[in-house]
């Protein structure tokens, strides 16, 4: 049997980058036309899809708010051209609300597959698991699930017609419910490895990924993963052989997998023999530019093209300027001398809520703005749907957050240069969780140990904390939650939570203030 393996695909449909405008070997329609060249699906061959799908992208950030406008989702029409067999849920496929991935689901021709998902109103067509019996009589079981981490992320309103279960318990009910009834038993999971692969250290304490202990505490053959964006080719751990793409649809996986019995010495050479008796091994594809062909793939889809000819002039629409043109920021660069971009996330923050304090991080990405700004711009360095939330916080709590963000940095030990701690380099790239507060005057010493690195903590105007005042901070919801190390954040009191999305404030607030000078709201030392 052959599997195709895609995942966090965060909207990347056609070949192109949105912001740029140029051409990239991405894209789900790419994926359709390389499978179509290099090897006919037959009827030994399933596709699936792991989840993160509804958000990365202006296009779907345009579709999911003018979706009544047309009667196609350019990400189920994607999936359909790959003949995609089989999915289930990533985390940010919750963002936009129940009906938004209602849209999604029915116009997509494969099945849905989630363990730990429990759809309250029973309009998605949710399997906990599947039989699925291929073309030369070979049984596969297939179940999936996605990080319970959704709980501890999403919006309470996003998730009232779900309940999201624990995803080791449910798989376990799953796996149980397989056995003896399928050859072969696959796990789609939405969520990555706890461990190094290399070391066997563990990554993280959270249960955010758990694809390790999935594979030690049940027998599945093969398991898919996602959520990390980790290109791994393939790994056998404990009888399961588990692989996961990269993000955005530039690489997929391609396993195959032959029945040779538990005798190893029947096995191929290279090739892992799983709980089942199968011999499995796997490639990582990348897409070629001879099949991402933008204007070719466009011109086949008619209803899709008109869409992006919609989205370039809606990307377009002049929404103000800066007085002065922001480079691309370099992550280190910015993290030790601030960020332009970051300083505005704050400012818009701190103007919508009338909050003391702000924090906001940089992006995984050099990030900048041109001195005429369009929505094409705004969407670029803020992708994400995420709303405000304010927390009562004291000055322990924030010189906790601070200690977290100081981590970010370590000494090299040959050059004796700062550079970025690995604690946000693996097993996932994690600028994203270095934080710039505004309204603070705060100084790090990186000769420190981390978690006693912040030596200097006071007001912007330089007067003093009080130990026993109460202070308001507003950050995103993703942040408010605890995630990315900043469980002080996570244990305050919430004062008040928005439903407006950043997106659309920032987009107000370079209107109301164009042309938009240079910000300064927080000043900060790094010194080691």
């Amino acid at each position: 049997m052959r599997i195709i393996f895609t995942s966090d695909t965060h909207g990347h449909v056609f070949p192109i980058n949105y912001a740029t405008g140029d051409h990239e070997n991405s894209g789900l329609f790419s994926i359709a036309a390389q499978m179509e060249g290099e090897r006919e699906k037959d009827g030994n061959t399933l596709v699936i899809d792991g989840g993160d799908n509804l958000q990365g992208t202006p296009l779907m950030a345009y579709y999911l708010s003018h979706r009544d406008e047309y009667d196609l989702n350019p990400m189920a029409e994607g999936f359909n051209a790959m003949g995609l067999d089989y999915y289930t849920f990533g985390n940010h496929d919750f963002n936009y609300g129940y009906e938004a991935f209602k849209d999604f689901a029915k116009a997509m021709k494969a099945t849905l597959v989630c363990a730990n998902v429990i759809d309250k109103r029973g309009e998605l067509g949710v399997k906990k698991h599947v039989i699925h019996t291929l073309e030369d009589g070979t049984r596969v079981g297939i179940t999936g699930a996605v990080t319970g981490y959704v709980n501890v992320w999403e919006q309470e309103r996003n998730l009232a017609e779900y309940v999201v279960e624990d995803p080791i318990e449910a798989l376990k009910k799953e796996i149980a419910e397989l056995e003896g009834r399928c050859d072969i038993k696959v796990c789609i999971y939405h969520g990555g490895f706890e461990e190094d692969l290399t070391t066997g250290s563990v990554l993280s304490d959270t249960e955010e990924n758990q694809a390790c202990r999935i594979i030690r505490e049940m027998d599945f053959d093969i398991i898919l993963t996602g959520h990390q964006h980790k290109p791994i080719e393939g790994v056998a751990m404990s009888g399961t052989y588990g692989v996961q793409p990269p993000d955005k649809a530039m690489q997929y996986c391609v396993l195959d997998a032959e029945y040779v019995g538990r005798d190893d010495n029947r096995a191929i050479k290279g090739r892992t023999i799983t709980h089942s008796g199968f011999s499995v091994m796997s490639f990582l594809i990348p897409v070629e530019a001879h099949y991402a062909d933008f204007e070719k793939l466009q011109a086949a889809n008619p209803g899709l093209k008109k869409m992006n000819e919609d989205l370039q002039i809606w990307l377009d629409e002049p929404i103000g300027r800066l007085e002065k043109e922001i480079a691309p920021e370099q992550k280190l660069e910015c993290a030790l001398n601030g960020s332009k971009v970051a300083a505005i996330f704050n400012q818009v923050q701190l103007e919508f809520t009338g909050a003391d304090f702000s924090c906001s991080s940089i992006s995984n990405e050099p990030m900048g703005l041109p001195e005429k700004l369009t929505i094409r711009d705004i969407l670029n360095i803020y992708p994400f749907a995420n709303t405000e939330v304010v927390k009562e916080v004291t000055k322990a709590d924030i010189k906790e957050a601070l200690e977290r963000a100081a981590e970010y940095f370590e000494i090299d030990e040959k050059t004796g240069e700062l550079c970025v701690s690995e604690a946000f380099l693996k097993p996932k790239v994690e600028h994203y969780n270095y934080d710039f507060f505004a309204g603070l005057w705060y100084e790090f010493d990186i000769s420190r140990p981390v978690g006693d690195r912040v030596v200097m903590l006071k007001k912007l105007d330089g007067t003093a904390l009080s130990d026993d005042a109460k202070y308001t901070l507003v950050t995103n919801n993703y942040r408010a939650t605890g995630t990315g190390g900043y469980k002080s954040i996570a244990r305050c009191k919430t004062i008040r939570s928005y439903t407006e999305e950043m997106p659309d404030l920032l987009i107000d607030f370079i209107k109301r203030h164009s042309p938009v000078g240079e910000i300064v709201n927080c000043k900060y030392t790094v010194r080691y």
